[in-house]
């Protein structure tokens, strides 16, 4: 009997490739073809300082943290877009961890779990997504962010991220002086002085509440996510020697989802990010198998964006791209697929804004986690190849 494997180079349509091979042919993905990917659409109405990929998505200038606070800070970003005053760009965001972002500049609206949202020049606290919220801006924008792994609002006392799931609230709201915070930017800063300006405001606060680092069990799960977000709950507590309730509560604290809610989230977002052109093209096969056949892969996809995997690439997508795009180059460097600051698959030469920092010393954004029984062998430091899990 043959077997039969799905893949494609989505998405003109939602008709996918599929091919069939003998069981005494060898290895059937060595027979797999691709069709060409279909170019995203482009809005040609705004215009991204950062400058855009080689397909003409917009990019932001992003970057890692200092490797002092990579414990608690996932990404910093600086994103500046002019458009004409009465534009109105419909999109939305999508992303798994909790941000700080200072709105500078533009009219801001959103679709949040608490009820439609307005704002303007403000310092919010965005808590995770599990699902694309829809998000518009009118006029040009400038928007500087910081993204806190899982686990930082736990260790600082901050909010607990499943009460914020797809909300948004004033730095205000939480007890913080968002006026002060906000007091420090303005949209002519350089983009590095900027990130430098926030990166040293969430610092402040780590010394202040003189926070620990993340449990050690939550970044041995985050690591597992980035490698390949395809093994089993039962495997994963199995090689840490614990318990299943125990991840379960920790992931849910630290995450806002149940683990295997998570694991669906970072999938879907690679997905999202390959359609859009911003990701490591050369993964292309590998995120197309994480789904069984093209009805798993619609059904899941439509769950979360809203729309079918065709759909998303035929509309716009600037806001959620420049999110996705940051996204990647953490994953990809965290992995240490490329360098701090490198040009990244995507790109044809570094952002202005970046070729004037060097990188630091290479180093392994997720150390391996001490004190987690089982995790002796370093089956999920990134270092070592992907576990070989399956569903």
């Amino acid at each position: 009997m043959a077997k039969i494997t799905w893949i494609s180079g989505l998405c003109g349509g939602e008709k996918l490739c599929s091919y069939g091979a003998d069981e005494n042919e060898g290895s059937l993905l060595g027979h797999l073809m691709m069709r060409k990917q279909a170019r995203p659409a482009i809005d040609s109405s705004i215009s991204p300082t950062a400058g855009v990929a080689r397909n003409g998505q917009p990019l932001s200038y992003n970057r890692a943290p200092r490797p002092e606070l990579a414990p608690w800070i996932a990404r910093l970003y600086y994103t500046k877009v002019d458009a004409p005053d009465d534009y109105r760009l419909d999109c939305g965001l999508f992303n798994e961890t909790a941000f700080f972002r200072i709105q500078v500049k533009g009219d801001w609206r959103a679709e949040t779990a608490s009820g439609p949202l307005r704002h303007g020049r403000e310092a919010l606290y965005f808590g995770p997504q599990s699902r694309l919220m829809p998000v518009s801006v009118t006029g040009g924008f400038c928007s500087i962010g910081i993204s806190m792994r899982p686990g930082t609002c736990h260790v600082l006392k901050g909010p607990k991220v499943a009460d914020y799931m797809d909300r948004i609230v004033t730095c205000n709201a939480l007890g913080m002086d968002g006026d002060a915070m906000l007091a420090r930017f303005d949209a002519e800063m350089a983009p590095e002085e900027a990130l430098c300006t926030l990166e040293g405001l969430l610092e402040e606060m780590i010394v202040r509440r003189k926070a620990r680092q993340p449990d050690p069990l939550t970044v041995r799960f985050e690591t597992a996510l980035f490698i390949d977000p395809t093994f089993t709950i039962k495997d994963f507590v199995r090689d840490c020697g614990i318990e299943q309730r125990q991840l379960e509560r920790t992931v849910r604290r630290d995450f806002g989802l149940p683990p295997k809610q998570v694991l669906r989230r970072v999938r879907a977002l690679d997905m999202a990010s390959h359609l859009r052109g911003v990701a490591d093209h050369s993964e292309a096969e590998t995120l197309m198998l994480r789904y069984y056949d093209q009805s798993h892969l619609i059904r899941e996809f439509t769950e979360f964006f809203g729309m079918t995997p065709s759909q998303f690439v035929e509309r716009p997508q600037p806001l959620l791209t420049l999110a996705l795009e940051s996204r990647q180059a953490r994953r990809l460097e965290a992995l240490d697929r490329i360098e701090p600051g490198a040009v990244r698959p995507w790109q044809h030469v570094l952002p202005l804004a970046a070729r004037a920092i060097t990188p630091g010393p290479r180093r392994c954004r997720f150390p391996r986690a001490a004190g987690i029984p089982g995790c002796r062998d370093g089956s999920h430091h990134p270092r070592r190849s992907p576990p070989n899990w399956h569903r």
